[in-house]
């Protein structure tokens, strides 16, 4: 019979996209594809810095245009190329996507009420109900441990995915309320061994103190 080896352990810098003008306006994005504004260049470019120290395997990318250009920031310090991993994509928000939380209570109280309780199977109508979209990220990320056993690899993606990322690490479900802040560049660890999801390092922002004070959502 044969034996073989565990797969070894991966490790995965997780980084949420500089900031919009539709963050700055608390405007729900989505799928929206929403370019970074001024502030979110520059945040891009001083994570690049500040990761520079690293040697990525890899970086990859959701596929929408804010999370490329950030990490286009870091493949330049890398001298890399940047790989497309549509699972990377933000949580499609269906009938909320460009408007506010604030509006959305006002326009759609039922879905909103939906949206507060992080109903798993609610989809906002037209868009993607919390449970599969964290499916889709969960596949997305096996499928990067899968093709960089034993190696460091970076990813650019969105609150939404870091949001289930963490979850899954920490063992806390999807319904719970979020308590923990999720920074625009910051740097987010996680190592998986084969066995599980396990944190490292959770919203490492030094790089940004005179970048911006904090980003919202």
């Amino acid at each position: 019979m044969h034996t073989f080896p565990k797969p070894t352990g991966t490790r995965i810098c997780i980084i949420r996209h500089g900031e919009t003008d539709w963050n700055v306006a608390k405007r729900i994005q989505g799928h929206t594809d929403v370019p970074l504004n001024e502030v979110g260049r520059a945040q891009a470019l001083a994570m690049a810095f500040n990761a520079a120290h690293q040697r990525f395997a890899a970086i990859y990318s959701s596929d929408l245009v804010r999370a490329i250009e950030t990490a286009q920031a870091l493949a330049q310090r890398e001298d890399q190329a940047v790989k497309l991993l549509p699972q990377l994509r933000e949580r499609h928000y269906g009938v909320f996507q460009g408007i506010t939380a604030e509006q959305g209570a006002a326009l759609h109280p039922a879905a909103y009420a939906h949206y507060v309780a992080r109903d798993p199977d609610y989809d906002f109508e037209t868009g993607e109900s919390l449970r599969r979209f964290a499916e889709r990220v969960a596949d997305g990320i096996d499928w990067l441990v899968r093709h960089h056993s034993g190696e460091t690899i970076a990813a650019v993606s969105h609150s939404g995915v870091l949001d289930v990322v963490y979850r899954r690490a920490t063992g806390r479900p999807l319904s719970t309320p979020r308590d923990f802040v999720i920074p625009n560049c910051a740097l987010n660890w996680f190592h998986f061994d084969g066995q599980g999801w396990h944190l490292e390092a959770w919203a490492d922002r030094h790089h940004l103190h005179e970048v911006l004070t904090e980003p919202p959502e």
